[in-house]
């Protein structure tokens, strides 16, 4: 047990991302694709929006969630292709069973990342950079693909570090670089901190780590409101989040906020179809369905409102989704006001209790070598 006087012990955490995954699959499996600018996800004919882009395809700038019509405008040899989820869902269950080889504390964020705790190990390896390097060969051998890690002493140093190095590389932030490495890190480059937000904090002079770890608390909510917790401790290279095995998928959900705020209702509606297409994706990727309904808009003056439809039946038809958002968003009184933020999710999940996500255990005992 440790006491005021002993230092904060380490944990080891290791986060995996698996190198433009849907994509990378299907170049796999058809040798025809390969070297080639493809994405996966629906045609521009179907307004159809990109789930995942080969790194071919993101040289030209596409990236997921962008809608096919302007990834086509990009790169107009770009090759579409249907998901496959079912495919995709069986590898991920091969990449799971490696990570278990060396713990049974791992958070799967989606079939494509997960990040686990290895501060205690199932093969008594010293050292978590070891670990990573094995399961990255395991994943290789066993599936023909590749993944980057990262490898720190918590959640948020671990995602940054593979973000370091990809595709196919390897990154280790140790305890003694933490602070530097946050300070030196451009405000973009923060996972959780979006485009949006990014230029916000551009108007208050925050351009990088250094310059958010100068803010005081109080300031950071004051801009931000609870989030701004957040940001004083990550500006710290601090993050107590643990990983929790086998957490129970309460909803599935997106959200897009604009970089400048729109009032059109063409548009507006057109933003919500892209939304209703990406929850789509993910309610199949992850085997479910839902029943309740809930749209999020923020407004202009930041005023942030809900509303809810319960279906009569599970659903993630995408008509259905499309339809009762456009519902809940014509009843909406918008008083002239602009809007900033859109979200869709579902909830009322048809198999929550066999929907597992897999999240950051803190440990007691002292560990100080990655």
């Amino acid at each position: 047990m440790c006491d005021a006087l002993t230092p904060k012990p380490w944990r080891k955490i290791i986060h995996i991302d698996m190198d433009a995954f849907y994509a990378s699959v299907e170049q796999r499996d058809n040798p025809q694709y390969r070297g080639k600018p493809l994405v996966v996800g629906g045609s521009p004919s179907q307004r159809g929006v990109v789930a995942a882009a080969s790194y071919e395809a993101r040289k030209f700038g596409i990236h997921s969630a962008m809608p096919s019509v302007t990834a086509i405008a990009k790169c107009p040899e770009l090759i579409f292709v249907r998901p496959r989820f079912d495919v995709y869902r069986e590898v991920s269950t091969q990449i799971h069973e490696i990570f278990r080889r060396y713990t049974d504390f791992v958070e799967g964020v989606a079939l494509d990342e997960a990040y686990l705790d290895v501060t205690e190990n199932k093969q008594n390896i010293p050292y978590a950079y070891t670990i990573a390097r094995y399961i990255r060969a395991e994943i290789f051998k066993e599936t023909n693909l590749t993944a980057t890690a990262g490898v720190s002493i918590n959640k948020f140093l671990a995602k940054m570090a593979s973000g370091q190095n990809k595709p196919n590389g390897l990154t280790v932030i140790l305890p003694e670089d933490a602070i530097a490495f946050v300070e030196g890190l451009a405000i973009e480059k923060f996972h959780g901190i979006g485009e949006v937000t990014a230029a916000k904090m551009h108007s208050l002079g925050i351009h990088n780590g250094a310059d958010l770890k100068g803010r005081s608390l109080s300031e950071l909510t004051q801009h931000f409101g609870k989030v701004g917790h957040h940001y004083y401790k990550i500006a710290r290279a601090e993050d107590d989040r643990i990983v929790e095995p086998n957490r129970v998928r309460k909803s599935v959900g997106a959200e897009t906020s604009f970089a400048v705020n729109l009032s059109d209702r063409a548009v507006l509606l057109h933003e919500l179809e892209q939304i209703a297409q990406i929850v789509q994706q993910r309610l199949e990727q992850n085997s479910t369905r839902g029943r309740t309904l809930t749209l999020k808009i923020k407004f202009s003056d930041y005023q942030q409102i809900t509303r809810s439809k319960t279906l009569p039946n599970y659903t993630r038809e995408l008509d259905t989704i499309i339809t009762t958002a456009t519902e809940l968003f014509e009843a909406v009184e918008k008083e002239n006001r602009s809007i900033r933020l859109l979200g869709i999710a579902l909830s009322n999940l048809e198999n929550a209790k066999q929907t597992p996500i897999i999240q950051l255990p803190l440990f007691e005992y002292v560990v100080n070598e990655l």
